[in-house]
């Protein structure tokens, strides 16, 4: 996300200017990691599903045994605040709580209070010509922990994974665990065969994506043929269409996978009709729902 612009955070009880803001060199999100974190995506000043993304948080401190310091109605009056002073009415906001800073390093659970941080920038979404031609990607091995349910702050696995896509010349980096789809470095990932959109499960192995939610829900209501269980490598490799789907992708077509195009016929290489049909669908939910603060 990009930080150009000077604008209003929240820093452990405190609004101030984003350039202002210090914490201690000892504080365990910068020493270990030891942190959860959301990105909640904002339209015309509403951010989207609030309740769902911090209900996520929650989990996530829940499964790193951190205590959330804030109530659901504190962080909903920090995140109305930090919106409302931003220059722009579409956002990316982003929520961190770490487990505080010690006076030493070391690993057990000190008795500090958290580190609570909150800020927002610019939300961008992917280009015209991106959508046009859809962007490539490359597969890689899943190698992370066994817990990439948690959103936690300790990313460097996926950072490592997305800049090898970015040395390759592509977007993003697909992941696969013992032969299954599991998600990208920064998107989940669904395929397209014969018609019937696939989604890998809910499990440990993937985050648990709003936008991943989005789709399988617009599918629903629109009688579109989906299907959530588990996706081989064989078949995302011989997949009819491949989208990723995050808050700041929305849903954007993967038409190069590994150098080769996916997808067959007249549609190899370019987005397919499944996916510009799901993007519709998700254009006019964003356009008529969510810059009014519904669903």
């Amino acid at each position: 996300m990009s930080t150009t612009v000077d604008t209003t955070c929240y820093l452990n009880g405190q609004f101030l200017p984003l350039s202002a803001a210090r914490i201690s060199p000892l504080d365990r999100g910068f020493l270990f990691a030891d942190g959860a974190y959301e990105v909640i995506p904002v339209y015309s000043r509403y951010p989207f599903r609030c309740e769902e993304h911090l209900r996520r948080l929650q989990d996530s401190l829940d499964g790193i045994r951190l205590a959330n310091p804030l109530s659901i109605a504190q962080w909903q009056a920090v995140i109305a605040q930090i919106i409302e002073a931003a220059p722009f009415a579409d956002q990316s906001l982003y929520l961190q709580v770490t487990r505080g800073a010690d006076t030493k390093r070391d690993q057990p659970f000190p008795a500090v209070p958290p580190t609570v941080f909150a800020f927002t920038a610019a939300l961008t979404r992917p280009s015209d010509e991106m959508r046009r031609s859809g962007i490539a990607a490359i597969t890689l091995p899943d190698i992370r922990w066994g817990r990439c349910d948690l959103k936690t702050v300790a990313l460097l696995p996926n950072i490592l994974a997305r800049q090898q896509a970015v040395d390759a010349g592509c977007t993003e980096s697909i992941l696969i665990r013992e032969g299954f789809l599991t998600e990208g470095s920064a998107s989940n990932i669904f395929i397209v065969r014969k018609g019937i959109i696939l989604a890998p499960p809910k499990d440990h192995h993937m985050l648990p994506g709003t936008t991943y939610d989005l789709v399988l829900e617009l599918a629903a209501r629109h009688g579109a043929a989906h299907e959530v269980r588990p996706v081989t490598e064989a078949e995302l490799r011989d997949a009819d269409e491949v989208w990723m789907t995050s808050s700041t992708k929305e849903v954007l077509a993967v038409t190069t996978l590994d150098g080769q195009p996916v997808g067959h016929g007249a549609d190899a290489g370019r987005p397919g009709p499944v996916g510009r049909q799901m993007l519709a669908w998700y254009v006019d939910f964003r356009e008529q729902q969510m810059r009014h603060g519904r669903g």
